[in-house]
């Protein structure tokens, strides 16, 4: 692996692990790199779900997929990532995937909270199927501080270890509060 981007790192983690064709949640769209990722691992056979709140999202995340030739594979969702099981039946995704914090050049002071982000965790696992697995990249300090961070790593670490596995990553010798990668395995 040549590039230590959490996003690429995390990327990695996921072909290691999840089929192709299969179904997948990118559950903070953003700029739309991962529902990329996704569609192309999706093919012609699977399928992907997005959410965003931000227009802006919406557009750059669309216009990503059209550029691609893959905007079929994938249903961008402008509403908040709490209300996935709208959108989602239990048991059905085989990865979720997370990016904590604030769209990358976009307004700071629309973000991702504490407690609707472990809203989302708690219905991506119920989404999640056995065998499925969570991505959480988890970005702190700065404009976002240290609350959504700390709780949902407490969530995480409460999850029962029979149903669940938690991995919980860091960037050892980088300072500044550098992302943090989180996978969880479903049992």
């Amino acid at each position: 692996m040549n590039n230590s981007q959490i996003t690429h790192w995390c990327h990695e983690i996921i072909k290691s692990q999840a089929p192709t064709g299969g179904f997948y949640i990118d559950a903070t769209m953003g700029k739309g790199n991962d529902t990329l990722f996704f569609c192309e691992l999706a093919g012609e056979e699977g399928k992907v779900l997005a959410f965003d709140v931000q227009v802006k999202a919406i557009e750059a995340t669309a216009g990503l997929l059209i550029k691609n030739n893959v905007a079929e594979r994938a249903t961008l969702i402008m509403d908040g990532h709490e209300k996935m099981k709208k959108y989602a039946e239990p048991e059905t995704a085989d990865v979720i995937c997370f990016n904590f914090g604030y769209l990358p050049g976009g307004d700071h002071s629309i973000s991702t909270k504490a407690q609707t982000s472990i809203m989302a965790i708690e219905q991506g696992l119920e989404i999640l199927k056995s065998g499925g697995m969570m991505s959480l990249c988890i970005y702190s300090g700065g404009d976002t501080g240290f609350e959504e961070r700390d709780a949902i790593l407490e969530y995480l670490k409460n999850l029962p270890p029979k149903q669940y596995v938690v991995i919980k990553n860091e960037y050892f010798n980088r300072g500044n509060n550098p992302p943090m990668p989180v996978f969880v395995f479903k049992n």
